[in-house]
Parts: structure tokens; sequence; C-alpha cells
């Protein structure tokens, strides 16, 4: 996979956090459980983009 496909990925992740984030803030614990969620599987991914940058380099 390319790099600018992991990070679409991660933007499309995101955008559709973005309805889950609007509830939590209106006081719906499971959409912050799910907004938790989706932020570790953004952070996996942002890693696993470092490293084939990284890995590219070499």
């Amino acid at each position: 996979m390319s790099v600018e496909a992991m990070l679409q990925d991660m933007i499309d992740q995101l955008t559709d956090a973005m309805k889950d984030a609007a509830k939590h803030d209106k006081g719906v614990n499971a959409a912050g459980t799910r907004v938790r969620k989706t932020m570790q599987s953004i952070k996996s991914a942002a890693q696993d983009v470092r490293k084939k940058v990284q890995n590219d380099r070499s």
C-alpha cells in the first residue's frame, strides 16, 4: 500500500469519527468509546506510515 493511500485511509477514519465526536459532545458515552477506538487505530496506522517511510528511505 502506498503512503498516500495509507494517509487517505486515516483521513477517512477521522472523517467518520467526527459524527461520533459530535455525539460524544452531546453526552453520549458510547460515542466517546468509539472515538477512542478510532484514535487508537489512527495511532497504529500512523506508526505504520512512519515505518514505511523509513524503510523506503533505506
